[in-house]
């Protein structure tokens, strides 16, 4: 920590430290701005198609791990089977990663094939 001492004789007035005028020392005005967080990078989880994995096994995941109803995880699967591939839903990056993780291993588990994978949103 910087002090200044001013030595005093004794019987005389306390020295002063020299001011500036405003105008001699410039002039700061500080901005208060609200720093707002970036929205984290999201990705989409995608099954992709093979010809072993049963479907009832890629519903089952569908609704296990993605929360979908019989309705929307049997037109998942669907998608899959007709165009190769289907999004599962779309996370911010680390949720999806961990999603992708847990469907390969309930697959590898089950003895299937199925493959996962995350794709970046583009912006």
């Amino acid at each position: 920590m910087n002090c200044i001492h001013a030595s005093n004789s004794p019987g005389q007035p306390p020295k002063r430290p020299t001011v500036l005028p405003l105008e001699e020392v410039g002039t700061v005005v500080a901005e208060r701005q609200t720093l707002q967080p970036k929205p984290p990078p999201m990705c989409q989880v995608l099954m992709l198609n093979d010809d072993f994995t049963p479907m009832e096994f890629v519903v089952a995941v569908l609704q296990e791990f993605f929360g979908k109803n019989i309705d929307m995880a049997t037109q998942i699967m669907l998608s899959i089977h007709n165009e190769g591939r289907g999004v599962c839903g779309v996370y911010p990056r680390e949720i999806a990663e961990t999603k992708v993780a847990l469907v390969m291993d309930a697959a590898a588990q089950a003895g299937h094939p199925l493959q996962c994978v995350c794709e970046p949103l583009s912006d």
